[in-house]
């Protein structure tokens, strides 16, 4: 055997490795930690700036939260950012690189712009230029952004939304100011009013641009062009039947075996109690799913797979979908809801079918607030809550599942220090408070507590012991992220000096 071929051979062997490495058999999420936000998280994106990964938080507070993350999933705020006139929320958030330099691109719905921001050394933001909705443009209720990178120049692509829908391009120069290039509006033929997804595929030197409509429920495909114009190329409609496109909102995609898929995820209509805020009042619902269309060689959506909800699944109300790439033939998919409130795992494999795996009920409901990233070899999603109380943001490693825990109960130990200067009757409210949660979190399966008897000297100072018995992990988040939970903790917190908490499975 030559040299050449040797090579060619321990690369193909190595990258087999690799790929056989990072399969993960039966995966499950794991809660790794999470932090606060000043935002009511709506959406989160990540960028590897050096060799450190940024979150970038946004929401209704009209600001933008940067953490890091770490390779142990553990969340560290780095710094806090306004959005032009203190308005907001953010929606869209699209982090990339543009002529060497790095910008993270924000969604200003309240304020029907676009902002551009330089993402510094330590990933902080610093704001570089602010573009306008005008009467060409289709930025009102600006929702979500794409960039797209041609041969000679790079492009945002923004979706606006309710009043002047339609479809914009502008191309990003190296200062990363905005030239606005092409404006389309939404008609009865494409899919861009509301666009909340939108992807981007190369398919032999060619770039095609998709994306969903929330309020005209359907999917649609464009041709992108090296100077920044797009053509309309394809349009999936909705249906009563076998389509589920009513409130288009996701919108993804992978390569995966040499096939080009887009998967498309959507909100029903009947979700929203403001009436008047949906267009086509005369939607069907027949169900839920994930779908899934493959991509010809001329960039058209051709309708593919589905995903269909069932008591097995959680895919009500689906708000966001993210993919992590395990192999050239394998993907996980998670997909973030709102109604559900969890996160459900597939697979999708390199033929365009998606089977559903593990699903964490997350306790809180997802917007558009989930990312996705790989740290060396360790999966993550970070979830943001959509939620006014809870202002947090949210990171699970992608893990084995443990079956040791089957047929097991879960067991949530806290123990509890007051400070010194805390007095009887603040100590006493605050156990009450504690042992109140059975009767306000249906998940508690038993609640127990206790005073310190141990006459050994270990105890360092707790004095205060409870016991709450959950059947399974779901049970776990739900108390975790649940408004009882949260006001405990806000109430009791000041109070104690240390908290030591443990858990462990057990046979009941």
């Amino acid at each position: 055997m030559n040299k050449i071929k040797k090579n060619i051979l321990l690369g193909f062997l190595l990258l087999s490795t690799i790929c056989i490495a990072q399969t993960i058999d039966n995966p499950i999420l794991q809660r790794q930690d999470f932090k606060n936000t000043t935002n009511n998280t709506v959406t989160v994106t990540n960028y590897k700036k050096g060799n450190t990964n940024y979150l970038y938080a946004g929401g209704d507070s009209g600001t933008i939260d940067v953490f890091s993350i770490d390779k142990a999933g553990t969340l560290t705020a780095v710094s806090n950012h306004k959005l032009t006139n203190d308005k907001g929320p953010a929606r869209g958030l699209v982090a990339d690189s543009v002529d060497g330099k790095d910008y993270l691109f924000v969604g200003n719905k309240g304020a029907n712009a676009v902002e551009v921001f330089k993402i510094q050394n330590d990933g902080s933001l610093n704001r570089v230029f602010v573009v306008n909705d005008t009467d060409q443009t289709h930025l009102g209720v600006v929702i979500t952004l794409q960039v797209v990178h041609m041969k000679q120049s790079s492009y945002l692509f923004v979706g606006g939304l309710e009043d002047n829908p339609g479809l914009s391009s502008f191309k990003i120069n190296s200062n990363g100011s905005l030239t606005h290039i092409q404006s389309q509006k939404d008609d009865d033929k494409i899919h861009t009013d509301g666009i909340i997804g939108m992807f981007t595929h190369k398919i032999k030197d060619k770039t095609f641009l998709y994306t969903g409509g929330f309020q005209d429920n359907g999917v649609s495909s464009f041709r992108v062009y090296e100077n920044g114009t797009f053509k309309n190329i394809n349009n999936i409609d909705d249906n009563t039947t076998d389509r589920y496109l009513t409130g288009t909102y996701p919108v993804t995609g992978i390569t995966l075996g040499g096939n080009h898929y887009v998967v498309v995820g959507h909100r029903h209509h009947k979700y929203y109690k403001r009436g008047n805020f949906i267009k086509k009042k005369d939607f069907v619902y027949h169900g839920d799913a994930v779908s899934v269309f493959k991509i010809n060689n001329k960039g058209a959506l051709i309708p593919h797979s589905t995903l269909i909800d069932d008591d097995k699944t959680m895919l009500s109300g689906q708000t966001r979908i993210e993919i992590l790439r395990i192999s050239d033939k394998e993907a996980i998919v998670a997909v973030g809801t709102r109604d559900d409130e969890s996160i459900q795992l597939c697979k999708l494999d390199a033929a365009g079918i998606l089977t559903p795996l593990h699903y964490l009920k997350t306790g809180y409901p997802i917007y558009y607030g989930l990312s996705s990233l790989k740290i060396d070899e360790n999966l993550f999603f970070v979830a943001g809550s959509v939620r006014f109380d809870t202002k947090k943001l949210v990171s699970y490693k992608v893990s084995p599942e443990n079956t040791n825990t089957n047929g097991k109960v879960l067991r949530h130990i806290v123990n509890l220090k007051f400070k010194e200067n805390t007095n009887e009757k603040e100590v006493s409210e605050a156990l009450s408070t504690f042992e109140n949660l059975k009767n306000k979190i249906p998940e508690i399966q038993n609640l127990e507590w206790g005073l310190n008897d141990s006459t050994e000297g270990h105890s360092k100072g707790f004095k205060y012991c409870f016991t709450i018995t959950f059947k399974d992990v779901h049970a776990r988040e739900i108390y975790l992220f649940h408004e009882a939970h949260l006001q405990l903790v806000s109430k009791v917190g000041p109070l104690l000096e240390d908290v030591f908490i443990m858990d462990y499975w057990t046979k009941e």
